[in-house]
């Protein structure tokens, strides 16, 4: 049995919505409460990306640096260097998708504890289109040596995850989204970095998540279970560092694995799972996410019912994989 608390209204007509940014805006202000060291940078996006917060809360302690964002994080990496801990935001498609030189050369080769947060990733952005939906950040982010990489399930979690990177005194890189997104978590739900939890044990498959994504094959495992079969939902917030104990343990107990993120599939979650399973546990592997394509312009339930990230779909997937795929145990 799980211990991990999912939130009560979980599955009812009651269940509630927020964005996962606004958790950011919350935990930013927060953290800035509680260390007056932290400060905030935005590239000309500051309601956008829930910073009005922390600026409305603390005007000397925010810069408004313009549609610069390159300048956004080589600034942040000054004032990390002085002393300061400086929190970065602007759309993922431009932060850190036009400034990743930048964030290598100034933030993660010399270390410093400049927070990237990624806002308006994945389809969650809908209409706006190829152009603004970072489906690559994932792979970006996490080839960086030093830095952090976590893609939090809901607001609640996005809030905890703020709190602590401003902490951690290490390059980190949040993965947040525009629309509103089912909240799964609680207040009294376990959050680390660098720790993975399982929210619902099976025996038949490990479903993998990361992001927005773990709502859906939570969602996944109940379709499943009407067909027999006993799905293991595993929630990996953090995707470097990689959780391996509780992913190895998931995976040795069911004996395949399916993993789910809403980005490319290649360099990304999915392609850290099976670098692990291939050195220390050689398991059936099935990646559900962005298969080495763009996206498109249409509403969120529209992009995901196409690209087959639905718990329908999902889950019509995990059973083919299932019906055809031997479980496999042996060690090596």
């Amino acid at each position: 049995m799980s211990h991990y608390p999912l939130h009560p209204d979980l599955f009812t007509d009651d269940m509630k919505l927020d964005p996962i940014r606004a958790g950011f805006g919350r935990g930013l202000k927060a953290a800035g409460e509680a260390n007056e060291s932290i400060v905030a940078l935005c590239a000309d996006l500051t309601e956008s990306v829930q910073m009005h917060l922390f600026r409305d809360a603390f005007p000397k302690r925010f810069v408004e640096v313009g549609i610069a964002e390159q300048n956004l994080v080589t600034v942040a990496a000054g004032m990390a260097r002085a002393g300061k801990i400086p929190f970065t935001s602007s759309y993922a498609a431009f932060s850190p998708g036009r400034n990743w030189e930048q964030i290598k050369t100034t933030a993660a080769l010399n270390n410093q504890p400049v927070k990237i947060i990624g806002s308006h990733a994945g389809l969650y952005t809908g209409k706006d289109g190829a152009t603004h939906q970072m489906l690559e950040d994932i792979a970006l982010m996490r080839v960086l040596p030093n830095m952090v990489v976590i893609a939090p399930g809901d607001s609640v979690e996005a809030e905890k995850a703020t709190r602590l990177i401003a902490e951690n005194g290490k390059p980190s890189y949040l993965r947040v989204t525009r629309e509103k997104t089912p909240i799964f978590s609680t207040d009294e739900s376990p959050f680390e970095i660098g720790k993975a939890y399982v929210l619902r044990e099976g025996s038949d498959i490990s479903l993998l998540g990361t992001g927005t994504m773990t709502y859906q094959l939570l969602a996944a495992a109940n379709i499943l279970e009407e067909h027999g079969i006993h799905a293991e939902v595993v929630h990996v917030p953090t995707i470097k560092p990689l959780d391996e104990e509780t992913i190895l343990a998931s995976v040795r107990k069911t004996g395949r694995a399916l993993t789910a993120e809403e980005a490319q599939i290649n360099g990304g979650f999915g392609s850290a799972v099976a670098e692990l399973l291939s050195e220390k546990l050689p398991t059936p592997l099935k990646r559900i996410g962005m298969q080495d394509c763009f996206g498109e312009s249409g509403t969120p339930a529209e992009l995901f019912d196409h690209f087959g990230l639905t718990p329908e779909k999902i889950a019509v997937s995990a059973k083919e994989f299932i019906d055809t795929t031997a479980q496999y145990h042996r060690e090596y």
